[in-house]
């Protein structure tokens, strides 16, 4: 399967992208690379996952996608508490987290479901 067709590839990068915007001017530089390192590390999973032959590869990157995701969503978390996101983006970017995460359980599932 073409990872570019796929709605969740589309969405994390999406939001990589928006993460990567956002923070440009952030002058935690720490705190920017992790978020920015995590949040780009989904959509990259997800490609390279679903690039590999057996399904048990194709559901362990989609697996660390789906963790990466999870300390993303984290980080935005504490960005907002912190002040360095604005508070607005921020919730609507946790919403986006929750949908793709629940869209790679999803095709974790259906992969898992077609050994």
């Amino acid at each position: 399967m073409n990872f570019e067709k796929l709605e969740v590839w589309k969405r994390s990068a999406r939001l990589s992208a928006e993460l990567y915007k956002t923070t440009a001017e952030l002058r935690d530089y720490g705190f920017r690379d992790q978020l920015t390192r995590s949040g780009l590390s989904v959509p990259s999973n997800i490609a390279e996952g679903m690039t590999r032959n057996s399904n048990k590869e194709k559901t362990r990157f989609l697996d660390i996608a789906r963790s990466s995701l999870a300390e993303a969503r984290t980080q935005i978390y504490i960005g907002i508490d912190i002040g360095y996101l604005p508070q607005v983006e921020g919730k609507v970017w946790l919403e986006e987290t929750h949908q793709i995460s629940m869209m790679l359980t999803g095709l974790i599932k259906t992969i898992a479901d077609n050994k």
